[in-house]
């Protein structure tokens, strides 16, 4: 049962948003640049822009990643404290089993359980949450970037617009990146939001932690 009770407190650490943060970071994160080559001339009209290097190099998508990080901090943190109190317990409760009897010891390991097994729940529900945060800031970057593109568009006198990600090689000079970016750094440089609550809402109008 100890076993049992540290592998559900292991996997409420393994749980504990590994990934979110660097989720964003690969969203937002601007592409390394394409190795040198002679382009040919400009093709009138046709433009380029790269969405999540103009979310990466912006001063709201570098916001952005910082505060997703310190949430994910704050949640980790969270998780930690439980963890380390349930450990502790359970080692407690190891070293009392030769003073205690059996209906005790069994009573104990199972509150111990049930503590464990609610971490991990609540691990996995961070996840979702920290995800949902991720998802939420994220479009709202993209909302408010979306009518600076189209500003971007009708300046650079483009005729057709295609995303930096679906083309090989393009002449740079027919990226719109730039613009979009100097655009979005005017416009926002940060918001404020905090990690998305998936447990409030639950049956009965009760709310969860």
């Amino acid at each position: 049962m100890k076993t049992q009770i540290t592998s559900a407190v292991a996997l409420a650490t393994v749980l504990s948003f590994t990934g979110v943060a660097s989720a964003f970071a690969q969203a937002a994160a601007a592409p390394p640049p394409p190795p040198a080559v002679t382009h040919g001339p400009v093709v009138p009209g046709v433009c380029i822009v790269s969405i999540e290097g103009a979310m990466g190099t912006s001063t709201v998508g570098k916001y952005v990643q910082t505060r997703i990080q310190q949430i994910g901090t704050q949640v980790q943190s969270e998780l930690s404290a439980e963890q380390t109190a349930i450990a502790t317990d359970a080692k407690a409760l190891d070293g009392q089993r030769g003073t205690l009897d059996q209906a005790s010891i069994d009573q104990k390991t199972s509150a111990l359980q049930l503590r464990a097994n609610a971490l991990q729940r609540k691990a996995q529900l961070r996840e979702r949450e920290m995800q949902a945060t991720q998802q939420k800031a994220i479009g709202r970057i993209g909302q408010e970037m979306e009518p600076i593109i189209r500003a971007s568009y009708q300046q650079a006198k483009c005729s057709l617009l295609l995303q930096r990600d679906s083309v090989v090689l393009a002449n740079p000079a027919m990226d719109i990146t730039q613009s979009v970016v100097a655009g979005l750094n005017v416009k926002i440089t940060q918001f404020a939001f905090d990690r998305e609550r998936l447990d409030q809402a639950t049956p009965g109008g009760q709310t969860g932690n």
